[in-house]
């Protein structure tokens, strides 16, 4: 059974698509650990909900302490195959980047390499892509490396966009394809 560790900043909607496929039988994984750098983290209170060990850390409570070792030695303590970020809002430092290369997943609500780096997250990314003027968008499931949304693509799925879309159609029809993509693209990595 893969051991999955989430890293994740709000409400992880990420965390409820893979424990619901996980509960399934859908996904031959477990989440094992959640780590959040927000203490007001809902992904926190889903966590604790499922007995999910789940855990802050951030500057405020660890203000001398390396935070990239820090996250890194849990997951390692909680013996993590894999890690998904669902919706982590802080750069992965080297030491977790190299502790888990090719093992950190990420999904990006956009067709990469467009609509990616720096700022480009959540409701960002559909502005920018109705504001662009684009027929398709979609989500892109790809590898986190030191550079953002660089890493190397496991799949992407599209869409193509109605002539009237908003920014918030797009965002909810994303999430829906989201949640089908990332299931999709971790069987495709379990089960190589």
């Amino acid at each position: 059974m893969i051991r999955l560790g989430i890293l994740s900043s709000h409400n992880g909607s990420g965390f409820d698509t893979i424990q619901e496929a996980c509960e399934n039988k859908e996904l031959h994984a477990e989440i094992v650990v959640v780590i959040s750098n927000n203490s007001n983290a809902e992904v926190l209170k889903k966590a604790a909900s499922k007995e999910i060990p789940h855990f802050i850390i951030n500057a405020n409570l660890f203000p001398n302490e390396d935070l990239d070792e820090k996250i890194t030695s849990v997951l390692n303590e909680h013996a993590c195959d894999y890690l998904f970020l669902s919706g982590y809002m802080k750069k992965l430092e080297k030491n977790l980047i190299q502790t888990y290369e090719n093992r950190i997943i990420n999904s990006h609500p956009a067709l990469l390499p467009k609509f990616g780096g720096v700022g480009m997250y959540g409701r960002n990314v559909h502005d920018a892509v109705i504001k662009a003027k684009e027929k398709q968008s979609g989500c892109t499931v790809h590898f986190v490396n030191e550079e953002y949304d660089k890493g190397e693509f496991i799949l992407q799925k599209s869409i193509t966009l109605d002539e009237n879309e908003s920014a918030e159609s797009l965002e909810q029809k994303i999430k829906e394809l989201e949640a089908v993509a990332i299931i999709e693209a971790l069987n495709k990595l379990f089960n190589q």
